[in-house]
């Protein structure tokens, strides 16, 4: 399943142009996915556009938490 920060949608591509991305991915331990996007991030960067990347969830075990007073 997606993570909940990525916009999904569908996209048609030349069967050649998909076969290729396969190779590249592969050769490269990515998914078809993970290239696409990495590939549009060369090309926007290519043209001067900046691309942030989004924020994700904090991962891991939460701080342990404190009583009102601030002791643990």
């Amino acid at each position: 399943m997606a993570a909940p920060a990525k916009k999904a949608f569908a996209l048609r591509l030349d069967p050649a142009v998909h076969a290729a991305i396969e190779r590249l991915a592969a050769a490269e331990l990515r998914s078809a996915n993970a290239q696409i996007e990495m590939l549009l991030r060369e090309a926007l960067e290519a043209r001067g556009i900046a691309v942030g990347k989004t924020v994700g969830p904090r991962r891991g075990r939460p701080p342990r938490d404190t009583n009102a007073r601030g002791e643990r």
